[in-house]
This record gives C-alpha cells, sequence and structure tokens, in this order.
C-alpha cells in the first residue's frame, strides 16, 4: 500500500493526471476520469496505478520468456525518452517515423535492414576506397537515412511480441499493424483516446515529458528484473548440467569396478567349486571299485 501511495505522489509531481480540454474527450475513457477543473479533465491516478502495474507484470513475463518487446514513440516529446529506454534493456524501438508495413510486411523492411549494415561494413572495411568521392558520399547518405529511421530495429530478427506505445492515437498505424497480427499491445492513453484499441491501457498524459518518462521507466524497470530472472534461470540450469556431467563419469567407473570384482569372485568360486567335485567324484568311484573287487574275486572262490 505504501508503495502504491509513494508512486502515485510521484505520478502527481510529474502532472500524468493532466488530461486533454473537455471538448476533447473520448467518452470511452469515462471510466478513467476523475473530475474536471477549469475545463481540463483530471485522470484517475488509482486506474493509472492499476494500470501501470498490469502492463509492467505482463511485459515482465514476456522479457522472462526471451522474446522481445518494440518501444513506439514518434513524438517530439518522447524521443530521447524511449530510445534511451529500449536502449536500456536492449530492446528495438521506432522514434523517427512508422514506415507503413513495418510489421505486416516485415520481410522487405529487413532486406532494408541488411542492405544498410552491408553499405555500414563496406565503408568500414574499405571495400569501397576504390570507388568515386561522390559515389561514396552518396553511398554515405543513403545509410545514415536508413539507420535514422531503422536503426532502432537492426537486431530485430523476427516480428515482436509485444509493442509499448506512447499515444496510441498518433501511433494509429503501428497499433492497426499489430491488431491485425496478433501482437499484444501496451499503450500510454490520454483522455482522448479509446482505451479499447489496446490490451493494455495506461491512462495518463501522453504530452508531458516528465509523464513519459516516468511510466518509460517504471515499464523499463520491470522488464529489466524479468531478462534479470531469465538469466538467473539460465545459470541455475548450466550449473546443474555440470553437476550432471561430473557425476556421470564417476557412477560408470564404479560400475565397471563392481563389474570386475562380480567377475572375478564368479571365477574363483567355479574353479573352487569344479576341484571340490572332481575330488568328491575321484574318491567316490575308487571307493566303489576297491569295495567291488573284493565281492567279484570271492564270488569266484
Amino acid at each position: 500500500m505504501e508503495n502504491n501511495t509513494s508512486l502515485q505522489q510521484q505520478l502527481l509531481e510529474a502532472g500524468v493526471h493532466f488530461g486533454h480540454l473537455r471538448k476533447k474527450w473520448n467518452p470511452k475513457m469515462l471510466p478513467y476520469i476523475f473530475a474536471e477543473k477549469k475545463g481540463i479533465h483530471i485522470i484517475d491516478l488509482n486506474k493509472t496505478v492499476e494500470g501501470l502495474q498490469e502492463s509492467a507484470a505482463a511485459l515482465k513475463q514476456i522479457a522472462k520468456s526471451g522474446k522481445k518487446i518494440m518501444f513506439v514513440g514518434t513524438k517530439k516529446q518522447a524521443k530521447e525518452i524511449i530510445t534511451e529506454c529500449a536502449q536500456k534493456v536492449n530492446m528495438p524501438y521506432v522514434t523517427e517515423r512508422w514506415l507503413g508495413g513495418f510489421l505486416t510486411n516485415f520481410n522487405t523492411v529487413r532486406k532494408s535492414v541488411k542492405k544498410m549494415q552491408s553499405i555500414e561494413k563496406m565503408l568500414g572495411d574499405g571495400t569501397l576506397d576504390s570507388i568515386t568521392k561522390k559515389e561514396r558520399l552518396t553511398l554515405t547518405r543513403d545509410k545514415d537515412k536508413m539507420e535514422k529511421v531503422l536503426g532502432g530495429i537492426a537486431q530485430l530478427g523476427r516480428i515482436p511480441a509485444a509493442l509499448f506505445i506512447v499515444d496510441i492515437g498518433h501511433e494509429h498505424i503501428a497499433l492497426a499493424e499489430a491488431k491485425r497480427l496478433g501482437i499484444s499491445t501496451f499503450g500510454v492513453v490520454d483522455t482522448n483516446c479509446d482505451p479499447n484499441k489496446v490490451d493494455f491501457a495506461i491512462p495518463a498524459n501522453d504530452d508531458a515529458t516528465k509523464s513519459i518518462a516516468i511510466i518509460a521507466q517504471y515499464i523499463t524497470a520491470a522488464i529489466a528484473e524479468g531478462l534479470a530472472e531469465r538469466q538467473a534461470e539460465k545459470a541455475e540450469e548450466v550449473e546443474e548440467a555440470e553437476e550432471v556431467v561430473e557425476r556421470g563419469p564417476k557412477f560408470e567407473v564404479e560400475g565397471e569396478e563392481g563389474r570386475e570384482r562380480r567377475s572375478g569372485g564368479g571365477g574363483r568360486r567355479g574353479s573352487g567349486g569344479g576341484q571340490g567335485g572332481g575330488n568328491r567324484r575321484g574318491g567316490g568311484g575308487a571307493g566303489r571299485s576297491g569295495s567291488g573287487a573284493p565281492r567279484r574275486s570271492g564270488a569266484g572262490r
């Protein structure tokens, strides 16, 4: 309870509760509006905390499972914050411009990324030293232009599992593509947007830099926890595997020694039994022949 109270205080200080003017509101945001003051809607911070914690828990599990979460925020106020938070947890991000088909036409986008990487490699290893200065300048400009738009997804090999969006109204194309592909969506929703368009809505001010920063940092911290837990589980699995490998050869050696002892004991028992049996049989035979000879000789006399 104390944590929620302190979080609410931080959100209040960051201005998360300030919504849009009443005339710009979306009626579907009514459950998240606390009051109206001077023609501006005030967001209920209790709802904000609930949405933020629920979203953080879900994103933590996604990160723990090893899947990628794409950060999307092309608004001027969100660019630097989203870039910094995404890089902190090594997640893909889009902060310049959402290209149509970023997700629905992902194969083509990957080709552009590979082209950008190949130009960068050639400029780095001196392959293009033989071309003219003008051609090199053209390639450099092309690379810079592609890196500006595609740099955040350069390491993304497949479609992400979730999208974290700042201002779902501004990023409606990204939201539509995610919905079409069945990707989970998490969004910062202001009073002028429809919260039903995202799977996890965080009612908050999406225009103030401080508001965006506190929410993005909270989400980033949850993702970092998920990644840390994943690393810990992997380390435990490696340790268990090493222990099994260390135990395995010992059991085999003990088994071989046991088999040798057993085989050696069996051989001694077999040889001893054979000698004893032979003596006993031999003695029995001699006794019978000795007793039988006098009988035959007596009968003859």
